[in-house]
């Protein structure tokens, strides 16, 4: 499994501002509603990244601390898959976001009720929120690498030239 590449989450958060942006400008066209997340949303956001952060956690402090209880590599395992899939998903959220908000700001002289710029803020926050705890909580599950004895090599071999590290 390769570790989240931050290049990666902005040509994701980029590619669905461009859309964010195309879709804003059909539904106005259609005269739509702007297609943006109800604040509602902004919950379910949150219990993820809760939930990915309590899990990240217990990874953590089963890493850092006494190994003598055995740890299920399954829960592992799965808070990195969660971390990995928070921090594109918030990467989702904050770009298609954005893309309607720079789609509406020559329409802010113009609107009376300004709310709805609000609600797009809020949820590029949550965004950004939610890429943060991803990335950290896939930090938190790197074993650091094993101390070998001096005359011994490592039985695996480094991939890429990346570091040694490996996830919990």
């Amino acid at each position: 499994m390769r570790t989240i590449r931050p290049a990666w989450l902005a040509a994701v958060g980029v590619v669905l501002a461009a859309v964010g942006w195309v879709a804003t400008l059909l539904t106005s066209r259609a005269s739509l509603a702007l297609p943006v997340l109800p604040l509602s949303s902004l919950i379910t956001m949150a219990l993820i990244a809760v939930v990915c952060l309590v899990l990240g956690l217990r990874v953590r402090r089963w890493r850092d601390g006494n190994r003598d209880k055995a740890f299920d590599p399954l829960l592992a395992a799965r808070t990195v898959v969660l971390a990995q899939a928070c921090a594109y998903a918030g990467a989702v959220l904050f770009g298609w976001h954005a893309g309607i908000l720079i789609n509406q700001i020559p329409t802010v002289s113009m609107r009376s009720d300004l709310s709805i710029f609000w609600v797009m803020v809020a949820h590029m926050a949550g965004g950004l929120v939610m890429v943060t705890i991803g990335v950290i909580v896939e930090r938190f599950c790197k074993v650091p690498p094993e101390d070998n004895d001096p005359g011994t090599s490592s039985s695996r071999p480094k991939r890429d030239g990346h570091g040694e590290e490996e996830f919990a």
